[in-house]
């Protein structure tokens, strides 16, 4: 008796809920209009960029001499900023991924409101030890999906800006030190 009265309370609960069909979004309301990405920016041709310092901004910038910067470093306080200056959607996320000099290195990059575009920017601490990917004397390949990928031109100055503002942080305390 006790079991036939649960097969009966199962039944019951199961009538409850319809089943899966294909016209289950007709009984729903979808709300969010999905939007599609841009269409992706082709690779930069990169023969001829170059790093050059910029007097004006305290910035590295990277790219042809007499046309709009392509990429660039900047020291604010304890951080590198580093921007990818392509178009990108309104309020998108992505990865840049660096690879060179012996590393392969992931650095999230977002999508910010700059005057009347939105270009990428991240940043991350001056002294994180994976910006070494930038440092090294060999050409790096720069990577953001549907930015395209662009190749960094080997340079120095990479180097010596990243260890000029790193060198501008305050120290970081030795753990193994006891307060006195």
């Amino acid at each position: 008796m006790l079991r036939l009265t649960a097969l009966c309370a199962l039944t019951l609960l199961s009538a409850c809920k319809p089943p899966a069909s294909d016209d289950y979004v007709s009984r729903t309301q979808i709300t969010d209009e999905r939007r599609a990405p841009a269409t992706p920016v082709a690779s930069p041709d990169t023969q001829g960029a170059a790093w050059v310092r910029s007097e004006q901004s305290g910035r590295l910038l990277y790219g042809k001499p007499g046309e709009m910067p392509l990429f660039s470093l900047a020291c604010e306080g304890e951080e590198l900023v580093y921007r990818r200056y392509v178009a990108a959607d309104e309020d998108a996320k992505a990865v840049l991924a660096l690879i060179g000099n012996g590393h392969v290195e992931r650095f999230f990059i977002d999508a910010h409101e700059e005057g009347d575009a939105w270009l990428w920017r991240g940043s991350v601490r001056a002294d994180d030890p994976r910006l070494e990917v930038l440092t090294g004397p060999r050409s790096i390949e720069a990577t953001i999906p549907g930015a395209g990928s662009m190749i960094l031109n080997a340079s120095r100055q990479p180097a010596e800006f990243i260890t000029r503002c790193a060198g501008t942080m305050p120290a970081l305390p030795d753990p193994e030190a006891s307060p006195e």
